[in-house]
């Protein structure tokens, strides 16, 4: 009797199974291959890398240098991920303006690099401030589709810095003079460390942190979360979401210049081809680490993985030497069948 009353608590007066009792049928047969995949997340892709590298290049995977050469190769894209991913939080897909905004804050930071340091990397990281400022007055105000919006945007920027400096280089030593000061710390930056850390990895932590504490700690990530998750409940429940998408593409666009400081250090000189290539492989990382496009989902934990995962892919397939053309190729493929695997397991849990 017992159990007659437990199985028709779940059926209506119409004698039909409820789609709470369907829910609930179809989560007793979760695989428990898919429960591991969805609390880990890319974490287990990870220790599965690390795996694969000692066994494919072993004495060369697991050694120091090697594994601060890939911490130290994965920290533009880490800094450029951080920004993406409150693009993804906020339910607005990606931003295709990230190439030229890393660029052109790299080319603004060089061309006043005669100011001194520190006012050049306010310039380039002022600049590239400027360009989210358009882009979330754009999306956030006049709701453009933002993928259609900062893909017109990159090109329409990309013109604008080649009409600038006729599609050439600029280099810091001939601005400021070779042996400048503020060139010399513009070149360190990228090549020094502070207590055997690099710079550019200190920073990226730095930025995951406080990303991570925005999204999850403070009253505007619980607005973003909400944004992200339904935009007309957000915007009915007294949410400015027009102020709060505007800031999303500000902090986007700052995480990008400071990369693009960094991109600049390294190759020492400013070019409008420095961004290329970091906007399908921050989204990426985005993706893998746990967001979804859906928005309102998800933490920098999961993303600073999804950036490990590539960087460490990355390193395996030098370490066996596979050509860098061909890796594009194979990073394609994985990356295809990991989101279809989180995809496909989120599904099976009742969550897509």
């Amino acid at each position: 009797m017992t159990e007659m009353k437990n199985a028709s608590a779940n059926v209506p007066a119409g004698g039909t199974a409820s789609p709470a009792g369907q829910a609930d049928a179809r989560a007793i047969k979760q695989n428990r291959v898919i429960v591991l995949i969805n609390q880990a997340g890319i974490y287990v892709v990870v220790a599965l890398l690390l795996i694969v590298g000692a066994v494919v290049a072993p004495g060369k995977f697991f050694t120091v240098s090697n594994m601060r050469s890939t911490i130290q190769a994965i920290s533009i894209l880490g800094m450029i991920a951080v920004g993406m991913a409150f693009i993804v939080y906020s339910s607005n897909f990606c931003d295709m303006s990230a190439p030229m905004t890393i660029a052109f804050s790299g080319m603004i930071s060089v061309a006043t690099i005669g100011l001194g340091f520190w006012p050049a990397a306010f310039c380039g990281v002022f600049a590239g401030a400027c360009l989210g400022l358009v882009n979330g007055f754009m999306v956030g105000k006049f709701r453009a589709h933002p993928i259609i919006w900062t893909m017109a945007f990159n090109f329409v920027m990309s013109g604008i810095v080649r009409w600038i400096w006729s599609g050439t280089q600029i280099y810091p030593d001939v601005i400021a003079g070779d042996g400048s000061p503020a060139v010399n710390t513009f070149f360190a930056i990228s090549r020094s460390s502070v207590g055997g850390v690099p710079w550019m990895v200190l920073v990226m932590a730095i930025l995951f942190i406080l990303g991570q504490f925005i999204l999850k700690g403070t009253k505007f990530g619980n607005q973003l979360k909400v944004v992200g998750s339904n935009y007309e409940v957000a915007r009915l429940s007294g949410i400015n979401v027009v102020s709060t998408v505007i800031l999303v593409y500000v902090l986007n666009a700052i995480c990008a210049s400071i990369a693009g400081i960094f991109l600049a250090s390294m190759a020492k000189t400013g070019a409008y081809y420095l961004g290329d290539g970091y906007d399908f492989r921050s989204i990426t990382s985005v993706l893998l680490g746990g967001m979804t496009l859906a928005g309102g989902s998800g933490g920098m934990v999961g993303v600073f993985g999804g950036v490990i995962t590539i960087g460490i892919m990355n390193n395996i397939m030098t370490l066996i030497g596979i050509p860098t053309f061909n890796q594009w190729l194979v990073q394609g493929l994985v990356f295809l069948f990991i989101v279809w695997l989180k995809t496909n397991s989120s599904r099976r849990l009742g969550r897509g």
